[in-house]
């Protein structure tokens, strides 16, 4: 992570807004998000401001948001944020910068799933809308949607990593898990859209169920497969079975497979992000990890 040199406060986004938004401007200002890679501020009741901050990358992340993202909303059952208004480096912010629709709701890291149905419906009900055939020019993703074996070898790195500070009680089965899906075929049909990111901060629970997906810096056209993981990663224990019946087309056992190294590549990813929050580490998110453990515990067991 790479923090921008400006402070970003409620009385800069306040400027911001005067200068860019003047009719926005006197609507409630607080703090929402600190993410990986923007910090979000709530904007009355129903907007929000999305402002780089930690990464190099969220600039075009966020215009690839406001360019592609408005098309797709109306067509997902879930609420995702909206962009409305994309504002242009200035001398006072000397980065890009969006305003969007607010999606109420809790981060699912800190809200854990309980209605198990109903999500596993909701969530298949989700990627059946989001995926369908990407047009030309759709973004690549960078690192999602490829082929899962271009992946070993940060893989190998997160496992190496998480198994040196003791997080992995047995390496060897989640090796096999992945070593299983990295051989499975690859994806033959068209691209599809994807989120490309869905782990449980980027999903928002209400009454134990989802009730918005946020966060579509990753969006790009890939297989689908990096998308399905999210059953594994985002629903409690039993209700994979439940997604997948759901979902449309139904997947076929390759892309399972795949799926399934998609998913122990985000647990493991999840796992040392939430013991870097527990120590007190740069990029650390406490809440990651408990999701993450259940993650690959799931993982291993259905293997065996």
């Amino acid at each position: 992570m790479t923090h921008t040199d400006i402070e970003i406060t409620a009385e800069l986004v306040r400027e911001l807004l005067l200068d860019h938004h003047p009719d926005l401007a006197d609507r409630p200002l607080s703090l929402g998000a600190l993410g990986w890679d923007n910090q979000v501020w709530r904007l009355g009741d129903d907007l929000a401001v999305r402002l780089p901050w930690a990464t190099e990358s969220a600039d075009e992340l966020l215009r690839k948001e406001y360019a592609w993202l408005p098309d797709l909303a109306p067509d997902l059952p879930l609420p995702v944020p909206v962009p409305q208004r994309l504002s242009e480096p200035a001398e006072r912010f000397p980065r890009p910068w969006i305003v969007t629709t607010w999606v109420p709701g809790t981060p699912a890291d800190r809200a854990p799933v309980t209605r198990a149905t109903e999500a596993a419906d909701a969530l298949a009900a989700f990627l059946t809308a989001l995926h369908r055939p990407a047009p030309a020019g759709a973004p690549i993703g960078r690192g999602r949607g490829g082929r899962l074996a271009d992946g070993a070898e940060f893989f190998t790195e997160q496992l190496t990593s998480a198994t040196e500070r003791g997080l992995i009680p047995d390496p060897n089965a989640v090796r096999a898990v992945w070593e299983d899906a990295a051989a499975a075929p690859d994806w033959a049909g068209p691209p599809v859209w994807l989120h490309g990111d869905l782990h449980p901060a980027n999903i928002l629970t209400a009454d134990g169920t989802f009730c918005g997906v946020i966060d579509f810096g990753d969006l790009c056209a890939g297989d689908p497969a990096c998308d399905l993981a999210a059953s594994w990663i985002l629903l409690p224990d039993g209700a994979a079975d439940r997604f997948h019946g759901g979902y449309r087309p139904a997947a076929d056992a390759a892309t399972l497979r795949r799926a399934r190294g998609w998913a122990v590549g985000r647990a493991l990813s999840g796992i040392l992000i939430g013991d870097a929050g527990v120590h007190g580490r740069p990029g650390g998110k406490a809440t990651w990890g408990p999701p993450a453990h259940a993650a690959l515990r799931r993982l291993v067991a259905t293997a065996r």
